[in-house]
């Protein structure tokens, strides 16, 4: 029944440790600050009867003197003359706020004392007894605790000009009390005592009740809630298996919404969901269906593709452009010394290997792009391969009247497959050669950073369309098809630079200038021992 992942013993247990805490923070507030309110209530208490009693002590002396014109100059009370309304104003004023008043002359003598008209004697006035000399203030309990109390012990917590109050401490009641110790305007005195005493003893049986009160409340309400929580969670019971099923792909339960609450709408929304993720799941198996025919249709392409590279891999022209030109440089004996002839042979020797091996890669495009190709890192100067290509290309450029500009000659050394670096640049380079127009120059430099070398080939010639940039790096893509046609093209060259950057994990790109092209790609030039270090 108490499950410990329950929600309801969890709201349950949530409620206790509230109500507990209350309880706790509220009877450690009360120990805290409620001796001091205690003690700064009663002397609010203090000078609101202060402040009332000599407003009624003042409208007495008003209607003493209009009584008594014959003596102008005195703002004293007579002994005798304080009348029987004041003193039962006083008396009720006394009984109703807990409080003792006396009200004395400086020279000693009694006006009103609260004990002594409480008492079994019944006095209504000191001057009926014929207040005199002997009917002297020290009389007074009240007057002779406040006096005889050690004042050094007491602690004084407000003083005005015309009142002043202090805690005292009474020994021979052992008890506290706080005395407001005041003037009137005609130089009488008013002494008003309020009893502390029992206020430690009050604030603990107040903080032990609300401490009873709170742990049975504790107790009830976790029983109720735990009841009455059945008819708030019931639903969300409910709502917890619809998602459950709906977690399964089963759409067809619905929940029945009977009221309008935060509930009421989760469920309504679930509803809504169940219906969406159904339509949604019918259109995904559609269109799952519909992409395994547009896949079988790639895969259709894909192979007419490769037959089509298998079957255009011969015709990569600038190979054989160059063995027919030197071959027939030969055939022309055009050097007749024999070192000239031995080069001439060379050339077309390695160019026929290099065709040979440029047919094997072209074969193997697409494992090369699948990152099946092996990798032979070395270590080797790009400068130097890159001048061995230009040297092979010599006869091209001169039959097409290009100016080729190539100032760097310092070597720099990096780290790659050489045959495929060779491959990239020779790609770029024929492009170029392919694609040259307007003054007919190609410039090929060098940007050399900390890590990397940047190669760029540039040709003055007609920009590509900002439309076409993103896609020449496609298998078979052609810009211009009928000039590609015209040097033999067959839209490969760029995609073996895609695959071969790709799979060396170094940058590449094209960029349109303002007279031509250039296309770039990027070597790391690293030296061995901060290879080895990383």
């Amino acid at each position: 029944m108490f499950r410990k992942k329950s929600l309801k013993v969890k709201l349950s247990l949530i409620l206790i440790c509230m109500v507990l805490l209350i309880s706790a923070s509220s009877v450690s507030l009360s120990n805290i600050f409620l001796n001091r309110y205690y003690l700064y209530d009663k002397n609010q208490t203090l000078i609101s009867a202060y402040e009332s009693i000599s407003e009624l002590y003042a409208a007495e002396l008003e209607n003493e003197n209009a009584a008594d014109k014959s003596d102008s100059q005195t703002y004293r009370i007579p002994s005798s003359s304080i009348s029987d309304e004041l003193c039962l104003k006083l008396d009720r004023f006394s009984q109703n706020r807990n409080l003792s008043i006396i009200i004395y002359r400086d020279m000693g003598n009694l006006i009103f004392d609260y004990l002594l008209r409480s008492s079994s004697t019944k006095l209504l006035l000191y001057s009926s007894l014929g207040m005199n000399q002997d009917s002297k203030v020290e009389s007074s309990n009240i007057y002779s605790d406040y006096i005889n109390s050690d004042k050094s012990e007491s602690e004084v917590s407000i003083t005005t000009d015309e009142y002043k109050i202090r805690k005292v401490d009474v020994k021979r009641l052992g008890a506290s009390y706080i005395y407001l110790e005041g003037v009137f305007k005609n130089g009488d005195h008013i002494l008003i005592r309020a009893s502390v005493a029992g206020i430690t003893e009050s604030v603990n049986i107040s903080n032990r009740f609300f401490l009873y009160i709170s742990l049975i409340a504790a107790v009830i309400g976790f029983v109720v809630m735990y009841f009455v929580s059945n008819s708030f969670l019931g639903p969300i019971t409910v709502l917890t298996n619809i998602a459950k099923r709906m977690s399964q792909l089963d759409f067809t339960v619905k929940y029945e919404v009977k009221t309008e609450d935060e509930v009421g709408i989760l469920g309504n929304s679930m509803n809504v969901l169940s219906e969406t993720l159904e339509q949604a799941l019918a259109e995904l198996k559609a269109a799952n269906t519909e992409l395994k025919k547009d896949l079988e249709k790639k895969e259709q392409i894909d192979a007419m593709r490769k037959d089509f590279l298998s079957n255009v891999s011969h015709e990569l022209k600038t190979p054989i452009a160059l063995i027919q030109g030197y071959a027939e440089g030969l055939l022309d004996n055009i050097n007749d010394d024999e070192e000239s002839r031995q080069f001439y042979c060379e050339v077309i020797v390695d160019e026929a290997q290099k065709m040979n091996q440029m047919v094997k890669k072209l074969m193997a495009l697409n494992q090369l792009e699948f990152g099946y190709n092996t990798i032979s890192m070395e270590h080797f100067d790009i400068i130097a391969l890159i001048h061995a290509v230009i040297a092979k290309s010599d006869i091209l450029l001169k039959q097409k009247e290009i100016r080729l500009i190539f100032d760097w000659k310092e070597p720099v050394y990096v780290w790659s497959d050489a045959y495929m670096a060779e491959e990239v640049f020779t790609n770029y380079l024929t492009n170029a050669i392919n694609h040259v127009d307007g003054e007919r120059r190609i410039e090929i430099r060098i940007d050399k950073k900390d890590e990397t070398v940047r190669i760029i080939v540039f040709n003055t010639g007609e920009q590509i369309p900002e439309a076409d940039i993103g896609s020449i790096w496609d298998k078979f893509y052609k810009v211009d098809k009928a000039r590609t046609r015209e040097y033999g093209g067959s839209g490969v060259g760029l995609s073996i630079v895609k695959a071969s950057m790709e799979q060396l994990g170094q940058a590449y790109g094209v960029q349109n200038c303002e007279d031509g092209v250039m296309f770039w790609f990027e070597l790391d030039c690293r030296n061995a021992v901060d290879l080895i270090q990383e």
